[in-house]
């Protein structure tokens, strides 16, 4: 199990480390970690802030039920791309600001953050991704897990990096591939590992 760095500051039940989770979508993963938060006795992290890049995003109902303040910030209108994707990662670190957030979690958050934003949180960024890095990275980890015929995947929790789930990883958990699988079933599947996973990296590395 890694640790956060020597500087970064650890949680307490009266300090809880402050934590924004990104979403993009359903929020499965995010509902899961509120859920564990709310339900945890002395949990050293809370959720102050929830952000989505996406209007239509699952996640924010849930957040909102939760009572969790939301931030909605889509892609800003600018031809540009380098500076469209700038702009928008000024308005995430504004908001990050706004609310002192020590720890930022990805949940479903589908989109790349650029190198300066990453080394400006170095080592404050967790994401999970659903196979068993580094093997199988990207955005269609179950379509090509079952492509290979592979007979084991499963999710891990890794420290963000400017690349495409290049990030030190921090811990993992398996399941069997069945030769029967569909993207469906083996999604479910993994998707029970990482609600359980996550929480327990975010308890570990907050303590």
């Amino acid at each position: 199990m890694a640790h956060f760095p020597d500087n970064h500051r650890t949680g307490s039940e009266k300090q809880p480390l402050r934590c924004a989770i990104l979403i993009s979508g359903s929020g499965t993963g995010m509902q899961a970690l509120l859920r564990h938060q709310k339900s945890k006795q002395h949990c050293n992290h809370q959720t102050l802030l929830v952000i989505s890049n996406n209007p239509d995003a699952g996640g924010i109902k849930i957040a909102e039920a939760l009572e969790i303040p939301v931030k909605v910030l889509p892609l800003p209108d600018i031809e540009d791309k380098t500076e469209r994707r700038l702009n928008h990662e000024l308005q995430i670190s504004n908001c990050l600001k706004e609310y002192d957030i020590e720890l930022i979690i990805l949940s479903g958050y589908m989109r790349l953050l650029s190198e300066q934003f990453v080394e400006n949180w170095d080592m404050k960024i967790l994401n999970i991704h659903p196979s068993l890095l580094p093997k199988f990275p990207g955005a269609h980890a179950h379509k090509d897990v079952l492509s290979a015929g592979v007979k084991i995947s499963g999710c891990s929790v890794h420290y963000v990096d400017a690349g495409m789930d290049t990030g030190q990883i921090i811990a993992q958990r398996k399941v069997p591939v069945f030769s029967d699988d569909t993207i469906e079933t083996l999604s479910q599947r993994v998707k029970i590992e990482e609600h359980i996973l996550y929480p327990q990296v975010i308890d570990l590395l907050s303590s």
